[in-house]
């Protein structure tokens, strides 16, 4: 990157020309302990200013001074200047970095309405609007117009007295709306100090957005930790600002335009027109001045000299939409005379002044932004499209399945194809063939593992990392499974407890959660906890040290093992050690468990990473050895359940296996009975009907129960 030797001093909105911090920086500083503290204030002032000038040069006009590490260690040394000499400044760049958390959002009155605008995707409806103005105008010959991009965000107001940063709100209901002022504060393009000459009071209206390169980098960094990605930049924009969590709101990329005026006060001074003293004519001379004060002004804004010019300027930029690294949805078409403004008026909702010009809605065919790899809880590589967010159906779509290796190859998609989505089942999307290639070759899947950098392996076409529980992401996504129903049911460890947890280092692996006492006091001390919080968690991790087998079996996360088969396992076996050291051989022989699922169980045990963290895990849990004692009385007979039943099905299988008989979770030739509850699914019934098996509602379920001494609901048996 290179750096001017010099900057026109009529350029600079924060600092001197000559700032030392400014261009070319030493950032060779001396040590701490060598300055007073006239000389460490004098050093901070500096380095402010110059930071100011950075930030307003890189986020408001894309013209960075100054390269990135270079940035960093002028913000470094400010910090450490500040926190050496408790040089204390409320407008600091320092306080951008978030910390602490809110307990709740206040309520803000806003200094104007921020009103809501008319809006259609037809042109016709635009030349109305225009009919409509001159009509209600008393001087129609000479109506001029301001266009300039409808941001998809959130919309804010930000106040700045004396030039200083005081309050941010959310919209709300267009007079009052949450406070979000130490949320915005975070926000680089959202300046502590304005520049210039600006009014007394600035009252503006601005636009959260998140970029959208920066919306798929985040994206991407989610769905590598197991999370669920944002839907689109909108959505992650207005989640972010509602956080309590300010480090939180910090560390997510988001951006600011501002592009309105809710109030000018310049302290009592008006011009001839009674208005106030420098405020602009016109809205382009609004926005310009708001640029000169160092605020965010977005450079696509210009004037129109009449409806025709306006619509053309939509359909200009509706054609450059996928170039720009911002989402929006359409133009806004505002009055350009202030004093014209003010005799349209407003309605109860919305301005009279204004109009939105929609896009038409993106359908089906999108652009792959990225491709990254997902480590799922068995290990298993998922492969998903990180999408330019395009309706399916209704639905907006940001990301989509590429389900393994093979189908990449496949379809033959890479990286800034133009693919066609479909929703699979109308729920999962998926690519389903790539509309036209911007790619050499198809996407290289990696040959390891992206969190942890094992060497993958492949299964046909298949890819898992073979690390287990050493495994980041499948460590993580194992202690939520751990805890889950299906698992322990261990109360208060939900999936962002447990990422939580993690990221203070308090719980790595499966062991970890039983030596949580050992770290109370850690635990108490993060936030939103507390010492009961701890106290409970800590009584519920205890209470799940004497698990029935079965549960413990299920709990571990085994691929293609849920509860039916650790019950199968569990009273073949009877003990866990007895589990563990059965070879693919004798877990054949168990109900309901053919070669495939006995291989994969033999392989998670003979796994080191797994063997070594279920040995530290059987330090502090003892699986209880399963004693049921088992009837005769459906001995021989195979039961398939589906749909939900007045008791958990669970109950059911438990029961009739219970009584000697097999409950299977997949009807074959070898099913006797298919139970049908209410809200059934259809695969079931449909293999029911191509292998002859006979359907039982419930009625007909608990009657063939009694004609064998079986009460159903269980407690119902005869004497």
């Amino acid at each position: 990157m290179s750096t001017p030797a010099e900057v026109d001093a009529d350029d600079l909105r924060y600092a001197d020309p000559d700032n030392p911090y400014l261009t070319e920086p030493d950032t060779d500083f001396a040590p701490v302990a060598d300055l007073d503290a006239g000389d460490a204030a004098a050093e901070a002032d500096l380095l402010r200013d110059a930071i100011r000038e950075h930030d307003h040069r890189y986020y408001a006009r894309n013209d960075p001074l100054i390269a990135d590490r270079t940035y960093d260690a002028l913000f470094a040394r400010l910090e450490e200047l500040e926190d050496a000499f408790d040089l204390e400044a409320s407008d600091s760049p320092t306080r951008r970095v978030g910390g602490g958390t809110l307990e709740e959002l206040g309520e803000v009155e806003h200094a104007a309405p921020m009103l809501s605008i008319d809006q259609s995707g037809e042109a016709e409806d635009v030349r109305e609007f225009d009919e409509r103005v001159r009509r209600e105008l008393d001087d129609a010959e000479d109506v001029a117009y301001s266009c300039e991009p409808k941001f998809d965000g959130l919309s804010v107001e930000v106040v700045y007295e004396n030039g200083r940063y005081v309050q941010a709100a959310t919209r709300g209901d267009g007079r009052v709306g949450d406070d979000v002022t130490e949320q915005v504060r975070t926000i680089r393009s959202v300046p502590e100090r304005l520049a210039g000459d600006p009014p007394e009071t600035l009252a503006v209206r601005g636009e959260v957005f998140i970029p959208r390169d920066a919306f798929q980098a985040h994206n991407r960094e989610r769905i590598e930790r197991g999370k669920e990605p944002f839907a689109n930049p909108r959505n992650a924009a207005a989640g972010t600002l509602r956080q309590l969590d300010l480090e939180a709101v910090a560390e997510r990329p988001l951006d600011c335009f501002f592009y309105d005026v809710l109030g000018w006060d310049t302290g009592g001074s008006v011009d001839d027109d009674g208005r106030a003293a420098s405020q602009p004519d016109t809205h382009i001379g609004e926005l310009d001045g708001l640029g000169s004060f160092g605020l965010h002004v977005n450079d696509r804004a210009e004037g129109a000299e009449d409806i025709e010019a306006a619509i053309d300027y939509r359909d200009r930029l509706l054609d450059e939409r996928e170039d720009l690294n911002y989402e929006i949805d359409g133009t806004v078409i505002k009055v350009n005379d202030r004093a014209k403004r003010e005799e349209l008026g407003t309605k109860a909702r919305s301005v009279r002044w204004a109009f939105a010009y929609k896009f038409p809605a993106r359908h089906e065919v999108t652009t792959v932004e990225d491709i990254v790899v997902q480590v799922g809880r068995t290990g298993r590589l998922t492969p998903v499209a990180l999408l330019d967010p395009v309706d399916v159906g209704g639905v907006t779509v940001s990301r989509a399945t590429l389900h393994n290796p093979d189908e990449i190859d496949s379809l033959g998609v890479n990286v800034g194809d133009e693919v066609r989505v479909k929703r699979a089942g109308d729920v999962i999307p998926q690519v389903a063939e790539v509309v036209e290639s911007h790619s050499d070759r198809p996407y290289e899947f990696p040959s390891e593992c992206p969190v942890c950098s094992s060497e993958i392996e492949r299964e046909g076409p298949l890819a898992f990392c073979p690390n287990g529980l050493a495994c980041p992401a499948q460590a993580e996504r194992a202690v939520v499974h751990y805890a889950s129903r299906g698992g322990l049911d261990i109360e208060g460890l939900g999936e962002e407890s447990v990422e939580q947890l993690r990221e203070a280092g308090l719980v790595e692996t499966l062991p970890d959660l039983y030596r949580l006492s050992d770290r109370r006091e850690d635990l108490a001390d993060l936030e939103g906890w507390g010492e009961t919080s701890a106290d409970n968690l800590i009584r519920e991790v205890e209470a799940s040290t004497e698990p029935e087998l079965a549960d413990f079996l299920a709990a571990l996360g085994i691929h293609e093992v849920g509860a039916a088969t650790a019950r199968n396992l569990a009273r073949h076996f009877g003990t866990f050690e007895a589990v563990r050291t059965a070879g693919e051989a004798e877990l054949a022989e168990v109900d309901d468990i053919g070669e495939t699922v006995a291989r994969t169980v033999r392989d998670f045990f003979e796994t080191e990473q797994n063997a070594r963290v279920i040995d530290d895990l059987l330090d502090y849990v003892d699986p209880q050895p399963d004693d049921t004692e088992t009837g005769d009385a459906l001995e021989g007979v195979t039961f398939v359940f589906t749909g939900s039943l007045s008791t958990a099905r669970s109950v059911a299988q438990d029961l009739v296996e219970a009584h000697g008989a097999n409950a299977t979770g997949s009807v074959s030739g070898n099913t006797d009975y298919l139970v049908v509850g209410e809200n059934p699914g259809t695969s079931k019934r449909e293999d029911a009907d191509a292998n002859d098996v006979p359907e039982l509602d419930e009625e007909e379920f608990a009657a063939l129960l009694a004609e064998h001494g079986i009460g159903w609901p269980p407690g119902d048996e005869e004497e």
